[in-house]
């Protein structure tokens, strides 16, 4: 039964608004670094602005969370995982490794989560992954390797290679415990909600980590310093809550259901590349030829995977680069955002 051409267009819009939620999304994670960086200069403790990171955007979230109690008792195993996983783990993981190991070795390990996510989706979910998006991680990892200019630094600690590891592991949860129920249509737990939840669990799991009791809380009543520019560390802080942290969450789930995990994975990779740009533009980081260079090919990649791979539903078999079989039509889902 052939594929109606309404439904075609349908389709191609849904992956439209999912690839400009994806690149929302990387954007506002990328930009989290440039607004924390001043905060950490100016006296925080890395752990701590992480857990205020967290902690104010599980407040923010907090209506939505009592909007959604019901999900306490249908998808509790879910609301746990993304908390533990997606946005305590991610930040502990990555801040650990970062006492250890250069900033831009522990980045790229990081990012090699898209990666095992496409393991994940191969090996486990036994679901197809075209060769598209397998070359678009590929591409991804090696842009990204010369965007944190990864040579600069090879001075390896194995606790923090397994640290880094370890970020690699739980942002690969994020994608995965995103995509729960995407095919569920009405049936799919609300995103919104499992995002509320998520960051309070992690909030949790970060108070006992990070100790803010000790934190230095006149560091936020003054100003600090951005690139010699003087800027209220509330507005900073405020940044990063409710952009790099509300909507970034909301829009890479959002994103995460309307594509596929595989695909908004290696679309992500490229908050490394607006974080570089960011910190040129606002903390006078200059960018060397080899990291526009690099820049570049992470976005090839993220071109390549988005732009090849099937949609959701589609019947093609992993690794095939032939039309689809004529007899078997493509089903539409509706997303549950």
């Amino acid at each position: 039964m052939p594929v109606r051409t309404s439904e075609i267009s349908q389709d191609h819009s849904g992956r439209g608004v999912g690839l400009g939620l994806a690149l929302v999304s990387a954007v506002a994670f990328g930009g989290s670094g440039v607004a924390a960086k001043p905060l950490i200069e100016a006296g925080l403790d890395p752990l701590h602005v992480v857990w205020l990171r967290a902690g104010g955007a599980a407040l923010v979230m907090l209506p939505l969370a009592v909007r959604h109690r019901a999900l306490l008792r249908s998808r509790p195993a879910l609301l746990a995982g993304f908390g533990l996983l997606a946005v305590a783990g991610v930040q502990a993981c990555y801040f650990a490794a970062l006492s250890r190991i250069p900033v831009g070795v522990a980045l790229l390990i990081e990012y090699l989560g898209p990666a095992l996510v496409l393991g994940w989706v191969r090996f486990v979910q036994r679901r197809p992954v075209t060769r598209a998006a397998a070359l678009g991680v590929v591409l991804a990892v090696g842009g990204l390797a010369c965007v944190v200019e990864v040579w600069s630094g090879l001075g390896f600690d194995p606790l923090g290679l397994v640290l880094a590891l370890g970020a690699a592991c739980c942002q690969t949860g994020y994608f995965v415990l995103s995509d729960q129920g995407g095919d569920a249509g009405e049936a799919a737990p609300d995103p919104l909600g499992v995002i509320a939840y998520g960051l309070l669990v992690g909030a949790g799991v970060l108070t006992v980590v990070a100790r803010p009791w000790t934190m230095d809380w006149s560091v936020l009543a003054h100003s600090v310093h951005m690139n010699g520019t003087a800027v209220p560390a509330v507005v900073l802080l405020l940044w990063v809550v409710l952009v790099a942290t509300v909507l970034a969450y909301v829009t890479g789930v959002i994103s995460v259901r309307r594509l596929s995990s595989q695909v908004a994975g290696v679309v992500a990779c490229l908050e490394a590349v607006v974080a570089a740009v960011l910190a040129w533009v606002l903390l006078g980081e200059r960018l060397s030829a080899p990291q526009i260079a690099g820049g570049a090919v992470v976005l090839l990649g993220a071109f390549i995977a988005q732009s090849s791979t099937p949609a959701r539903g589609s019947a093609e078999p992993v690794a095939s680069g032939g039309p689809e079989r004529p007899e078997r039509e493509l089903p539409v889902r509706e997303t549950a955002a």
